[in-house]
């Protein structure tokens, strides 16, 4: 007959049998934690001598312990020094294979737009090893509305192709106008325009890569880039301040992966464009 009372119920350790175990986590680079004993929100930025540092949507950072006591989407955590890295084929940060050994290639006539400083610094951080090895140079228009004025003073042809990316392209926009306009006109076979949804480029990084649930609403009529810089409470008068402030979301942006897939989709259709053979 079973002895259902063969063990003492209350011999040491009987608290820990129905707890659930804590996962681990290595503590990569980015990974966005929230520490459980006040609350601080941050990405992890380096793992030195047993502590983690972590830095949260206003540039700060904190040193904490590694171990237990964080959460991960609520969730209890115990952070682990990151393992070794693999080996094996070197990637892009765009996710393409990096191509050994590549020689420098001449740039193609085609050309890649982008409407400002902004747009081209963060399409070449992600896909510049892919462009210099297709020879796709990025220019910028300093704005859509430039668009026009180039296509008359460069006119494209079938080897010359310009793939251009708009930031606010929606239905009714300015921007969609402009597009619908060029796609008519006599440059429009040899022209592309693609575009994202959100006000500027700086929206098409991830919130999750900046450690914030999203990006503030900021009302009508605000410049944008000035309503951002004050809702993170960053300075913003001067356009040194703005510099500053993209130059901080920017520095989180290290693969595809911190990207919005609105912006992804339409750069890789782009470069597809303008490296196409001549029809």
């Amino acid at each position: 007959m079973d002895d259902r009372y063969a063990t003492d119920v209350l011999a040491a350790g009987w608290r820990d049998r129905a707890a659930k175990p804590v996962p681990q986590v290595a503590a990569e680079l980015d990974l966005v934690v929230e520490v459980a004993q006040d609350g601080y929100c941050g990405a992890v930025t380096r793992v030195q001598g047993g502590n983690v540092e972590l830095e949260d949507r206003l540039g700060r950072r904190r040193l904490f312990p590694l171990g237990g006591g964080f959460l991960i989407d609520g969730s209890p955590v115990r952070l682990t020094p990151p393992g070794p890295k693999e080996q094996g084929p070197r990637r892009t940060a765009s996710g393409s294979f990096v191509v050994a050994d590549q020689r420098a290639r001449i740039a193609l006539p085609s050309r890649i737009l982008v409407e400002g400083k902004h747009d081209a610094e963060l399409v070449e951080k992600v896909w510049g090893a892919d462009l210099r090895v297709e020879g796709v140079v990025v220019e910028f228009l300093q704005g859509v509305d430039l668009l026009d004025e180039l296509l008359a003073a460069e006119p494209p042809t079938a080897s010359r192709r310009y793939g251009v990316l708009v930031d606010h392209l929606v239905p009714g926009s300015k921007e969609s106008r402009i597009a619908e306009a060029v796609a008519r006109g006599p440059h429009g076979r040899h022209v592309r325009i693609v575009g994202h949804p959100f006000v500027d480029v700086w929206q098409c990084v991830t919130p999750r890569a900046l450690g914030i649930a999203k990006w503030p609403d900021i009302p009508r009529g605000t410049d944008w880039k000035t309503g951002i810089c004050r809702a993170f409470g960053w300075p913003y008068e001067t356009q040194a301040d703005t510099g500053r402030a993209w130059q901080h979301i920017l520095s989180k942006v290290h693969t595809y992966r911190d990207l919005e897939p609105a912006l992804l989709g339409r750069v890789e259709e782009l470069i597809d464009f303008v490296t196409a053979p001549p029809a």
